[in-house]
């Protein structure tokens, strides 16, 4: 696997996980909270909707892993351009339904990391 896309594929699973991190065990803590522009109170009460996201997210995560570990470089370059289609995609609409910041934080970055591997950089 080239190097870019093993950085960029690398990057995008560390992403995921960290956002699984703060959805799933951190969206009530002041972290969250600043994380995430939440009130306490609506941190509270959405916090199982919060966990349930934290663990789609920890889905990406596993998925750019496997693509860094398969041993095929064909198969493994298929699996990066799934799960980064999947990560542009939600971007992009939780950038335009949800939060803009979304777009540059989840699809800008896919974006890029399809870019490469599709250069074979």
């Amino acid at each position: 696997m080239p190097l870019l896309s093993t950085a960029a594929t690398g990057l995008l699973a560390g992403l995921h996980g960290y956002i699984m991190a703060l959805e799933m065990f951190l969206w009530t803590t002041p972290r969250g909270h600043k994380a995430f522009g939440l009130k306490p109170d609506f941190a509270e009460k959405t916090k199982t909707m919060a966990a349930n996201q934290g663990l789609y997210n920890g889905f990406l995560a596993a998925g750019f892993v496997w693509a860094l570990a398969h041993p095929v470089p064909a198969v493994a370059r298929q699996i990066q351009l799934f799960f980064i289609g999947c990560v542009g995609v939600a971007g992009v609409y939780g950038g335009l339904t949800a939060n803009r910041k979304i777009l540059f934080v989840q699809a800008v970055p896919a974006a890029i990391s399809g870019a490469l591997v599709l250069l074979g950089l």
